[in-house]
């Protein structure tokens, strides 16, 4: 859980350098994905490194579409890869 809440709350910090009339609308993305997913069993951990993985990637991909350095995303990385 500790592990799901620091990739939200770091995806939420990259909403922010996003271009401002896009922000709203990621924003409530991420939470309905993380709401969505809440009820995966912890102990599944394949599962969970899917999530992660899925979680890095989408972020990468929006990050690119709007030309935002991708490096922005390490510290989301080291949560959801490392």
């Amino acid at each position: 859980m500790d592990k799901a809440l620091r990739a939200y709350a770091t995806v939420l910090r990259l909403i922010r350098r996003l271009p401002k009339d896009t922000r709203p609308y990621y924003a409530k993305y991420a939470r309905e994905n993380f709401v969505n997913y809440r009820e995966v069993d912890a102990n599944d951990a394949s599962s969970l490194d899917e999530l992660f993985h899925r979680t890095y990637n989408h972020s990468i991909w929006v990050l690119n579409k709007y030309k935002v350095e991708e490096s922005a995303a390490d510290k989301l990385k080291d949560i959801c890869c490392g």
